[in-house]
């Protein structure tokens, strides 16, 4: 794949995280939240282009989010090291983990401060959205792509 596809993609990518983030506001921002946009956090096993686009897609989210420098750079940050975590495996279930813990323990430090609210609870409230995410609706949606004339065309 030569660089203007692998831009193409990763822009392509980076807009749909950010227009399903934003398209679902009233779920996909604060300390209770089912990011669903987060179901994409696995294709970074099919198309290495899906890295900086998950990337982006959350930065640009995040800046339509208000919720402020915590969440733009931070949650960011977590979503580019998910990614690039979540390229290295094979597997979608254990291409799980990263996105999963790293926002549950990452994303809800910042979230406890802002909303002040006991970090524990934070952590478990933002891993159950991730669960459902990444795991209820990113794992099918892995397969259904894998599986599709589009995973074919996908190569990383």
């Amino acid at each position: 794949m030569d660089k203007s596809q692998y831009l193409v993609r990763a822009a392509a990518i980076a807009a749909l995280y950010a227009t399903v983030t934003y398209f679902l506001k009233p779920i996909s921002y604060g300390p209770l939240q089912i990011r669903v946009s987060e179901a994409l956090t696995l294709l970074p096993i099919l198309e290495g282009s899906a890295v900086p686009g998950l990337y982006i897609g959350c930065l640009v989210a995040n800046l339509l989010g208000g919720q402020g420098p915590w969440d733009i750079y931070g949650g960011s940050a977590i979503t580019l090291i998910a990614a690039y975590m979540t390229s290295k495996t094979r597997n979608p279930y254990l291409g799980c983990i990263p996105p999963i813990l790293l926002n549950a323990f990452g994303v809800s430090y910042y979230l406890s401060i802002i909303y002040d609210l006991p970090y524990l609870i934070t952590a478990l409230y933002i891993g159950i959205g991730q669960i459902i995410s990444v795991a209820g609706i990113g794992i099918p949606l892995y397969f259904a792509i894998k599986r599709s004339a589009l995973g074919k065309i996908l190569k990383k």
